[in-house]
């Protein structure tokens, strides 16, 4: 790749503008100054092929870019150390660590939601319309790693559609499918004249779409640009009606893994992204007037942030899990409790039914070893009911509120 040590701009092909013309939908609903202002010619974006892109990377930038792709690979290779490849909350510590990504996410795009919340959601309990919406996110993400080995436009679809199923108000028949009308971004109650930004003419959504695959697919662009710049094409071109932000940082999670990035965990990068909103924002600002270096950037910097916090997220709840098994001393080996306690690590609310779903116990064994979890003071049972009775780890939430609150205190206001 080539380098030069000129002002740290990466270049590359600014969107360019078509106009169309614009006359409101459903005028009724409108004030006629609001008519008029939103009546007649606006730009719309155009977005530049990306498959032939070659980046001219500063050598500050491409060490920035390196440093960031070591330690995600050592966050990585921390986890696995930390608990073993073959140990059974391995799969739960990527669930977490997935579940506070997808949170992360989601509150980028002002939808916030508690560690517990989640949880509670994630059983059927609780109310929280945030939280039901940020399981939504959850499922995404988990489609993202699904179907890493293949990223495709199929796989993206998939991505959305899971996510959109769990949102409520939204049409079902539009979730994983591309957007068949114009969107815009900012201003601009009945149409796009004053908007920020305005994407592409859906006609334009697939083959462009079309063109961001076959960057992905590309090897020869180091993986971390390669991340942040198909993210930021993606959020460009925003397929679909609703979801661009958060299926977008979902297909970064997917390239990270398709490209052998990380292996066995998922990176909190959005934690990273949180920090300070206004300057990844601006970053996708710059991206579409022609310069990638600071989206590229910001993932750099999200990357260590996501290392550091997610490494200590990770060493936190294992301490948990340690004093829970210490707690659990004099146990048979064979008790159903032992398999239980790593699936806390992902899901530190649980009921018998959950239970049921996700170890196939029965009713009677389930409660048996939630009786024993609690009599050992692994769990608390919160409801203080006789039916529909929900149990939690609570040193697992201090973890996680804890993770959430180093987040914010980091974040810039």
């Amino acid at each position: 790749m080539p380098t030069s040590d000129a002002p740290r701009r990466i270049s590359i092909d600014a969107v360019s503008y078509e106009t169309l013309d614009w006359k409101p939908r459903a005028p009724e609903l409108y004030s006629r100054a609001e008519l008029q202002r939103q009546t007649g010619a606006y730009d719309a974006a155009v977005t530049p092929y990306l498959v032939r892109w070659s980046p001219l990377v500063s050598t500050e930038d491409s060490a920035d870019v390196e440093d960031a792709t070591r330690v995600l690979v050592e966050f990585d290779q921390h986890a696995q150390k930390k608990l073993g490849t073959g140990n059974p909350a391995l799969g739960p510590m990527t669930a977490i660590l997935l579940r506070t990504e997808s949170a992360s996410s989601s509150q980028i795009e002002q939808l916030t939601t508690s560690a517990k919340q989640l949880a509670l959601a994630e059983i059927d309990e609780g109310d929280k319309r945030n939280a039901l919406t940020v399981v939504g996110n959850v499922r995404a993400m988990e489609a993202a790693l699904a179907l890493a080995g293949d990223i495709s436009e199929d796989s993206i679809l998939a991505m959305h559609e899971a996510l959109m199923l769990h949102q409520r108000g939204f049409p079902a028949e539009d979730a994983g499918s591309y957007r068949q009308e114009q969107v815009w971004i900012g201003r601009g109650e009945a149409g796009p004249r004053l908007a920020d930004f305005v994407p592409p003419q859906h006609a334009r959504v697939p083959g462009a779409m079309a063109d961001l695959v076959r960057f992905v697919e590309r090897q020869d662009i180091p993986v971390l640009i390669q991340v942040a710049v198909a993210h930021a094409q993606f959020e460009t071109i925003h397929p679909f009606p609703d979801g661009n932000g958060r299926t977008g940082r979902a297909l970064a999670q997917s390239v990270l893994r398709n490209k052998g990035l990380v292996s066995s965990t998922a990176v909190p990068i959005s934690a990273g992204l949180l920090v300070d909103i206004r300057r990844y924002f601006d970053a996708l600002s710059a991206f579409r007037e022609g310069d990638a270096g600071p989206i590229v950037r910001e993932f750099a910097t999200a990357s260590r942030i996501a290392a550091k916090t997610g490494t200590q997220l990770v060493d936190d709840l294992v301490e948990q899990l340690e004093e829970s098994r210490n707690e659990m001393t004099g146990l048979r080996s064979d008790a159903a409790a032992w398999r239980i306690l790593p699936h806390l690590v992902g899901q530190p609310a649980v009921n018998v039914k959950y239970l049921k779903r996700a170890l196939g116990l029965g009713e009677m064994a389930a409660l048996r070893a939630l009786d024993a979890l609690t009599q050992r003071g692994v769990l608390t049972e919160t409801t203080g009911k006789s039916r529909g009775r929900v149990w939690q780890h609570r040193g697992i939430f201090d973890v996680l509120d804890s993770y959430a609150s180093e987040i914010r205190r980091m974040s810039v206001r």
